[in-house]
């Protein structure tokens, strides 16, 4: 840059840093007294239009934010030569990279920190857009009177839109904090790529190591060994390469990691999209039901299927015979996918209903749960299994409903699968709508038959 003292009515005093498209000053604006940060094109891009437009869209993306979790931009302009500039917000607190230069933080602190940056990002993420490039130099730290330091996520120069976010065909973001979508060009990414990143980050604020690459990150406990295994399973999950087993949005994220940097643990708040526990038995035995053994000397063959109903004779399915041994089927509260709460009529029935909580056991059964207020397909696309590996999601379509249906396989110590399915009826109509989950130890009966035999009753 040439030799310039002021940049409109800013004053520069000097030079915070330089990055591959521009530089950043620290200046004073003589006007209100304050000090701020002025950002500046570098010379050697002003001739390329495109790198100009992504300039200006960064101080766009941050304006359009708005989130005091993120630096906010002030003025923008454009210098004698016909370059650009934008005025930001002043962090005097340095970057969270400033403060590793002292070795690992203490683990509390560590969360905090990062938990912050992740409220930051699930601002951005809330306006739209994807930062695609969190680490530790673009986490800022700003003063504040009589209180801890704010934290501000920083430097958009890579952001997206979400909207664009999905169809980016080039690779992006820095060695050990990009997630492996951002590595290959023509994967698409959405916001949780941010957790990728996000979940670096405190990574290497409690060990002081950058992550390995994605799928040969050394277990932090290796390199802190008295970590607290919550902290360890909630940074690698964080880490997952596989973005259907990470967190599944940056807020959850942040809850459990300021629930973990607590002095006094609260319990782990529930969220719809944090599921470690099947569904069916959890909702059912909040309504106090017991479980009913079923014993039927009928003559009939255990291949054979029967009708299951809840109490109200208004939800039906079939399921195989030898399924049909414990029954409970008062109804269940939507609430546990997050949906508005009440009681609604459902059941759940298996060959042993003691085992379905946990996916360690394999367990042959069925939960179908009528649900009438809220967005169930919502709900049961950001259904997570924490352990089991997500094998894709499809369409389904049938004479009494269509829907999409999702499948997890290889939970921990079980050879089964697990299969839930949001239905809503094929006429076409919006309500009512099914929730069906299914544990299968084997490959029959076929998903098919099962979501096929589902009624609805007036």
């Amino acid at each position: 840059m040439h030799s310039v003292e002021r940049i409109g009515r800013y004053r520069l005093e000097r030079r915070l840093g330089t990055g591959a498209f521009g530089t950043v000053w620290l200046a004073q604006d003589d006007e209100l007294e304050a000090p701020v940060a002025v950002k500046v094109l570098a010379d050697n891009w002003s001739h390329r239009l495109d790198v100009r437009e992504r300039f200006l869209a960064e101080a766009r993306m941050l304006r359009r934010a708005g989130s005091d979790r993120v630096v906010q931009v002030y003025d923008i302009g454009e210098l004698p030569d016909g370059r650009p500039y934008f005025v930001m917000e002043y962090a005097d607190g340095g970057t969270l990279d400033d403060l590793l230069t002292g070795g690992p933080l203490p683990v509390s602190e560590a969360l905090r920190l990062t938990a912050l940056a992740a409220r930051g990002a699930a601002a951005l993420h809330e306006a739209g857009i994807v930062h695609r490039d969190i680490k530790p130099s673009n986490v800022l730290l700003r003063s504040s009177p009589g209180g801890s330091p704010r934290v501000l996520l920083a430097d958009l120069g890579l952001a997206k839109s979400l909207a664009q976010a999905s169809g980016l065909t080039l690779a992006a973001g820095s060695a050990g904090y990009r997630p492996p979508e951002q590595a290959q060009p023509g994967m698409g990414i959405d916001t949780r790529a941010d957790v990728y990143s996000l979940g670096a980050v405190g990574y290497h604020l409690i060990t002081g190591a950058v992550p390995g690459e994605p799928g040969y990150v050394v277990r932090p406990d290796r390199l802190r060994p008295d970590l607290d295994p919550d902290v360890q399973r909630a940074l690698l999950r964080a880490l997952e390469p596989d973005r259907e087993r990470r967190w599944p949005e940056a807020l959850a994220f942040a809850e459990e990691l300021e629930r973990l940097a607590s002095p006094v643990r609260r319990p782990r708040p529930r969220r719809r999209t944090v599921l470690t526990l099947v569904l069916a038995v959890a909702v059912l035995a909040a309504t106090g039901t017991a479980l009913a053994l079923v014993d039927r000397h009928d003559g009939s063959s255990d291949s054979e299927d029967v009708q299951v109903t809840d109490t109200t004779g208004r939800v039906t399915a079939e399921v195989p015979r030898s399924w049909d041994r414990q029954l409970r089927d008062s109804g269940w509260d939507p609430k546990a996918l997050g949906l508005p709460t009440g009681h609604e009529p459902g059941f759940s029935v298996a060959d042993d209903l003691t085992d379905w909580p946990d996916l360690k056991t394999g367990v042959n059964g069925v939960f179908v749960g009528l649900s009438e207020h809220g967005d169930l397909p919502a709900a049961v696309a950001a259904l997570t299994h924490t352990g089991c590996s997500y094998d894709g999601s499809r369409a389904y379509t049938g004479a009494r409903w269509h829907g999409t249906v999702r499948t997890w396989s290889g939970c921990p110590g079980s050879q089964g699968s697990l299969t839930e399915a949001a239905l809503s009826p094929a006429s076409g109509t919006a309500r009512p709508q099914v929730y069906v989950q299914i544990r299968r130890k084997s490959a029959a009966p076929s998903v098919e038959r099962l979501l096929a035999s589902v009624r609805i009753g007036d």
